[in-house]
Parts: structure tokens; sequence; C-alpha cells
């Protein structure tokens, strides 16, 4: 990626926990090939982060190679993209505790993310689940991003580390760039097909309750065909009241471009069958492509870890300037050549 002054510089992540879900896709990855024309954009699979919760080593692994192919599949350029993994560019770590001490304990508490986490996993309130926002924040302001496209339950991370950077340049001077998150307006919050009052989670225990991008057509159909819906059986677009027909209009949004008075329109006085059908197959038909691709990608590994040094050789070289200039600021003595 040749950075143009001109543009602003865009910075997202997605842990490699999993596979991608049909939620992941439509809030956050589909979105990043789209912005790539009219921004510097900055994107990593952020394996660090996932270590907030127990993992299997080669699991970790693998899925770390499958969220990489899956990025490369669903449309990014690592010509016109920085696209790398995280733990490649040590620099997040060293200005990770930078950051932390610019940080308040209180701040941290009072993540919405880390309450739910901690309640969840009980046995295992690491110092890490603690202080993932700060690490977070190193990601976004390592590059001097200005845009962080992100989910909804993630714009409180964004705060703080908009937060952590005023707070930082008010004791050092004009530092870092003050990062804003933007999501997109549909498909931002993707529900689950069995509790649409719950996103889709890639965790959830309920087979039926997750698209995956990796499910055949079979699957995919087979779980649209279960999903729940409510009792009055009229097709409309009210996430209060019926929350179900309203996360499959949004998902059938995204996939054919209609607008949810277009969508009334077209199943107006026809089921809810009718209704998932359309959408299972909308979503078989658009995620073709994406997943012939992620397949013929999966089984270059020369190629797959080719591009990750590369993005990873890049990623530092640009860090690597910001890192200095906070080394400088907070008073760290420098060695030249080293």
């Amino acid at each position: 990626m040749e950075k143009d002054n001109a543009k602003k510089i865009v910075f997202s992540g997605i842990q490699p926990t999993g596979s991608f879900t049909l939620g992941n896709y439509i809030g956050a990855v589909r979105n990043w090939p789209l912005l790539q024309d009219e921004y510097n954009c900055i994107y990593s699979v952020v394996d660090q982060h996932a270590l907030t919760v127990r993992q299997d080593p080669a699991t970790l692994r693998k899925r770390t190679y499958e969220a990489f192919a899956m990025l490369l599949a669903s449309g990014i350029d690592p010509e016109k993209s920085m696209l790398f993994v995280q733990s490649h560019n040590p620099i997040h770590s060293q200005l990770n505790w930078i950051l932390a001490c610019n940080v308040q304990y209180g701040e941290l508490t009072r993540m919405t993310q880390f309450k739910d986490k901690s309640a969840k996993h009980p046995e295992n309130i690491n110092g890490g689940l603690l202080t993932y926002p700060v690490l977070m924040a190193a990601d976004i302001l390592a590059y001097n991003a200005a845009v962080v496209p992100v989910g909804i339950d993630q714009k409180q991370h964004v705060e703080l580390a908009r937060n952590i950077a005023q707070r930082f340049n008010s004791v050092y001077g004009e530092t870092f760039v003050m990062p804003e998150a933007i999501s997109p307006k549909v498909g931002a919050k993707i529900m689950s097909l069995q509790e649409p009052t719950k996103k889709m989670s890639k965790s959830d225990e309920n087979l039926n309750a997750t698209i995956l991008l990796s499910d055949d057509k079979d699957a995919i159909m087979r779980k649209f065909k279960r999903a729940v819906t409510d009792s009055d059986g009229e097709i409309r677009y009210d996430v209060e009241n019926k929350p179900g027909v309203s996360n499959l209009m949004g998902i059938y949004n995204v996939f054919t471009g209609k607008s949810f008075e277009e969508i009334e329109k077209e199943f107006q006085g026809q089921g809810y069958g009718v209704l998932k059908e359309a959408v299972g197959q909308a979503v078989v038909d658009g995620l073709a492509p994406i997943q012939g691709e992620y397949n013929r990608i999966l089984s270059d590994k020369a190629y797959l870890e080719g591009v990750m040094k590369d993005g990873a050789m890049k990623a530092q070289r640009y860090s690597q300037r910001i890192l200095d200039k906070v080394y400088r600021k907070v008073g760290f003595v420098q060695l030249k050549n080293k």
C-alpha cells in the first residue's frame, strides 16, 4: 500500500476466534473493501486480542490462516490496503504499555464488554480482559488512524482510544490523530436467527442461530427456514415489535439492495416461509463467489504467508515512526542506528 497523504487512514481488525459469521461479514468485513479507494486502509487479524479467552494453540494458528484468507477472499487487496497479523508487528505491544500508563483503572472497569465477559467467564477474569481496550487503542493510534469501522458494540472502545489520545496530547503535545468510529447504517448488527433480540455470535451454542461463512448451501437454507419470526404473519420492518422479521429483512436488504418498503411490497400477502427461502437464497448467491475464492486461497499456504510477511513489514515500517515519536515525547533514551 502506497500512502496517499490526501486520504484519511482507516484501521480495523477482526479476531481469529471461530469461523466468521454472517454478522461479521455484514457488520464489518463486507464494508472494508469498499473503503479502499477513498481511504488509506490498514486491516489486521488481531490474534493477540483472542488470548483474553484461553485458546488451543493449534486451533488459534489454524483460524488465523482462515481469517486472513477470508479477508482476502472478501475483496481486500494487499496492493491497495495494508493487511497483516497483529502479533507480527511488536509495536502494538510496545505502544500498549505507554497508553496503559495514560488510562485510569476506573475507565477500564466501566467498559461494557469487560463486564459482560467477566460475567461469562468468571473463572478467567485476567488482566488482558481488563486492558483489552488499551491494546485496541494501540492498534488504532500506532497508525494515526482517523477512521475506525466497527460494530456498534465496539464504539465504546474507540471512544476510550479518543480519550487516551486526547490525554496524551494534552500532557506531551500534539502526537495522535483523534480517531472516529463509523458503522454501516443497515446491517451493523445482525441478530441471532433463534433469539432475534440477541446479536448473532460465533460462540452461540445453538447451531441454528448463526450463519457461518463456511456453511454450504443446504446448511444456510436449513437455518433460515428454522429462523424465529412471530405469530401475526405480516411482513413489515419493525425492530421493536417484529425483531425476527426485521432481522431477515435487514439481511435481504444487504444482499439485494432493495429498500424495506420494496421488500414489504415484494412479500405482501405472502407467508414467512416465502421470505425465509428468499433471504436464504440471496445469502447463498452472495456468498458463493467469496467461498470459492476463500477455498482457493486457503489451499495456497506459501501465498498466504507471503502476503502476511509483506504486510507485517509495511506495518512495522509505518508504525515505527509513530512509536519513535511517542518514545521521544515521554523521555525515553533512543539510540541511533539500532
